[in-house]
């Protein structure tokens, strides 16, 4: 039995921060400029409340509906999120009941953000072609506007909140996954992270990140990020990625026919197409207005692709995603 994806829907929360608003409470950080460099214009907010939670049932539920699901399907779910509702119980088992789905599913929670997506349809992938089970359901949802200080000009323009839901099943005419490949480096982990709000001192893994020392007060949360770092170590392992997943699946670059990065922000994903010579017709470029929704942007980008038509039928799509952890993973989607 092999695994094919067969189809991918998206929320948004509806309320928007826009530049405009975020220069008027700050003029001081000429956001027209941070904009000009991450091509981030405006930003989806969940509400007071809405959370994680929220936002993936919202995401299901789209996808149920366009695709005619019957939620009584769904035989696993995997829901990739780094901002849980809590420490417990799993997020995944309050979405399976908010869902109505069956009790005698799986569901878990994967602690993952930017490559997430691609780790969790490489699970739902072994779940399906160990025979396990028929139907999974991929959910990634995020709400890091709740964890991102307020008055942090590196984190706060670049972040968005949003949710994706991704039907994984097994033998039928629909979208294969292959050539899967994975990476990490804990080494880099005090680069981006959330140093305060859980059971350990971030000062003490991560002293930079601490609010005082970053000239904030503090939220409780302070989500922290080392931008050059990031820069430095997405440079480093997407060639590398890129190739090993070239050779998994016996392809060539030129035989891929769309790129889906994940979309960190447009200067890096920019100068990611220009170094591996792919040409911009071919590349994704979808965060104007959403911004940087961690495990949530390639799957938006992708639904995004299909309905402008730029994926169709027979389309191999490269997928890849890299950040927090350190973590990055790759695959080949065969759409159909």
């Amino acid at each position: 039995m092999s695994a094919h994806l067969r189809g991918i829907e998206y929320y948004l929360p509806s309320k928007v921060v826009t530049n405009a608003e975020i220069d008027a409470e700050f003029p001081d950080w000429k956001i027209d400029r941070v904009a000009a460099k991450t091509g981030i214009m405006t930003r989806h907010v969940a509400g007071p409340e809405e959370f994680t939670s929220t936002l993936a049932v919202n995401a299901a539920r789209n996808l149920f509906t366009s695709q005619g699901v019957d939620p009584k399907s769904i035989d696993y779910l995997i829901l990739c999120t780094q901002t849980p509702d809590f420490f417990l119980p799993t997020t995944a088992c309050l979405v399976q009941d908010s869902l109505g789905l069956r009790t005698e599913i799986g569901a878990v929670d994967v602690n993952l953000g930017c490559s997430g997506y691609i780790y969790s349809l490489g699970m739902a992938k072994g779940l399906i072609e160990s025979n396990q089970v028929k139907n999974a359901l991929v959910i990634t949802a995020e709400t890091h506007s709740k964890l991102a200080n307020p008055t942090d000009k590196s984190t706060r323009p670049i972040f968005g909140d949003a949710a994706t839901a991704t039907l994984v099943g097994g033998d039928m005419p629909s979208s294969r996954l292959t050539g899967f490949t994975y990476g990490s480096d804990g080494l880099g982990g005090p680069s981006l992270v959330i140093p305060n709000g859980s059971l350990r001192r971030g000062d003490q893994y991560s002293p930079r990140s601490n609010a005082a020392t970053r000239g904030l007060e503090t939220n409780g949360y302070d989500m922290y990020m080392d931008g050059m770092e990031i820069f430095n170590f997405t440079l480093r392992v997407v060639p590398d990625c890129v190739a090993q997943i070239l050779d998994r699946t016996g392809l060539t670059l030129d035989q891929i026919d769309y790129f889906v990065f994940h979309q960190a922000n447009g200067y890096l994903i920019e100068h990611l197409r220009k170094k591996l010579g792919i040409d911009e017709s071919k590349f994704a470029v979808e965060l104007s207005d959403v911004g940087n929704t961690g495990s949530s942007t390639i799957p938006i980008a992708l639904a995004r692709a299909q309905s402008e038509g730029k994926i169709r039928e027979g389309s191999r799509i490269m997928i890849l995603g890299f950040g927090v952890g350190l973590s990055w993973g790759g695959a080949v989607i065969e759409w159909s």
